[in-house]
């Protein structure tokens, strides 16, 4: 369940739209779901979404395994999400995430063992003169090359300590 002040804001939320279209919340409302319960959407927190919002399960489970913002399994507390569309890969990003593999002895979709690193491939992220990049949370990390994926990482680990 939400808490207090986040139920609230899906109120707010719904509110936006006219009398049965509350659907139309659906996604700033999983966005506050995913903050909220730990980072990823488990069933359970997709079926309780689809009641707040009176639709069908269903619904919800199709937005949210079609956008690749949504986590359907915990995912680190940093998550590197590096595209691997065509400027990108024209760019490098294939040895990118080749690298991150290997400097974190992470696959795709996997969770470094102490919880920190979760990598993510994505489609475009809008910011192919910029290759190879990747998301970090709301900030885009650019022209990346091997010594720039370490400073990343130590500058993650900085904070996480």
């Amino acid at each position: 369940m939400f808490s207090e002040e986040k139920l609230n804001k899906v109120k707010e939320i719904i509110a936006r739209y006219p009398a049965g279209k509350q659907k139309s919340a659906l996604i700033p409302v999983l966005h506050l779901a995913q903050e909220e319960f730990g980072g990823w959407l488990s069933a359970e927190t997709m079926d309780y979404v689809a009641s707040l919002l009176q639709i069908k399960p269903i619904e919800v489970y199709e937005v949210a395994t079609f956008y690749s913002m949504f986590n359907l399994k915990p995912v680190g507390k940093y998550v590197f999400e590096v595209c691997q569309t065509g400027p990108c890969m024209l760019r490098g990003s294939d040895n990118i995430i080749d690298y991150i593999k290997k400097k974190l002895d992470i696959g795709v979709g996997e969770t470094t063992k102490d919880g920190l690193f979760t990598l993510k491939t994505v489609e475009c992220l809008g910011a192919c003169g910029y290759a190879p990049m990747m998301q970090l949370g709301k900030h885009f990390r650019e022209h990346l090359t091997p010594e720039k994926v370490d400073a990343i990482i130590e500058e993650c680990r900085v904070k996480a300590n």
